[in-house]
């Protein structure tokens, strides 16, 4: 989980992630929505990849990037449980498509 906070801490590996959420991209299309060099994006995209948010598929000389929902669906979730957020059942998967607010757990004693 801890590779997954350190890629989704960098505004643009943040970015990347949204753009593939509406459809997957090649690394040049992705490129070209940043005003960094390609070696810096190719940094950024294997930070992704190591930490298991998108998937790279070889076609030629293009590669294309898809986004893995359920690696970063995991993450939010596990850190969810972690400061007490509840997240009870299939309301899980529900609360995180819907945008729905998670109440906290309640506090014993």
């Amino acid at each position: 989980m801890n590779s997954v906070f350190k890629a989704l801490s960098d505004p643009t590996r943040r970015r990347v992630l949204q753009l593939l959420r509406k459809q997957p991209m090649s690394a040049g299309d992705l490129s070209g929505h940043f005003a960094v060099s390609k070696p810096t994006m190719s940094a950024h995209f294997s930070v992704l990849q190591n930490a298991g948010l998108i998937e790279a598929e070889k076609s030629g000389r293009t590669i294309v990037y898809r986004l893995r929902m359920s690696v970063l669906e995991e993450a939010l979730l596990g850190f969810a449980q972690t400061v007490g957020w509840d997240m009870k059942g299939g309301a899980r998967r529900a609360a995180l498509k819907s945008g729905t607010r998670l109440r906290p757990l309640k506090q014993e004693g």
